[in-house]
């Protein structure tokens, strides 16, 4: 029985919104992605939020997304990429639900994120570059807050699902 939200963090193109919506849908939750509630709250897209407000405005709000959404009902939460940045959210997401780790090798991040227009942070020369450097700053705080880790390289986004699924649903979800 989940009685907690499940916050799923990690970089962009780990799957954290496919693999949520298959989670969600798998455990009889709602699901709710961080950016696209931010999106709606603001009627603005994120590479618009980021080019009038910088990125301090974009986690401002995002902050203030994720605090709403953990005075919420229970449900399955995609959240953004740089979520883990503030000591805050980090918090928050220990405090109000599980979170799960999704990780993915560089290669697989670079191939899914490529045609995806819509990540300022990867709006720059070498993509490549950038994601390595995201990362290896990110990658310490999402592990800081994880109650378990989800490689999601070697497998369909429906078989990660089943995979958390199962582990959130046994009594060790770390083994």
């Amino acid at each position: 029985m989940i009685n907690r939200s499940i916050f799923l963090v990690g970089p962009m193109g780990a799957g954290k919104s496919t693999i949520g919506k298959l989670l969600a849908a798998q455990l009889r939750l709602p699901f709710a992605d961080s950016d696209k509630v931010l999106e709606e709250k603001a009627g603005a897209d994120i590479p618009w939020i980021f080019d009038v407000e910088g990125e301090a405005g974009f986690r401002r709000r995002e902050s203030e997304i994720l605090q709403a959404l953990c005075e919420g009902p229970v449900q399955v939460i995609a959240t953004g990429g740089g979520i883990v940045l503030r000591e805050e959210n980090r918090r928050l997401l220990r405090k109000h639900g599980q979170v799960v780790y999704l990780q993915a090798s560089i290669d697989q991040l670079l191939e899914r994120t490529s045609k995806n227009s819509n990540r300022p942070l990867l709006q720059v020369a070498n993509p490549r570059a950038r994601i390595i450097e995201l990362v290896e700053e990110r990658d310490p705080l999402y592990r800081e807050v994880a109650d378990l880790v989800c490689e999601t390289d070697h497998c369909t986004p429906k078989q990660a699902a089943v995979r958390v699924a199962e582990r959130l649903m046994s009594a060790s979800p770390a083994d």
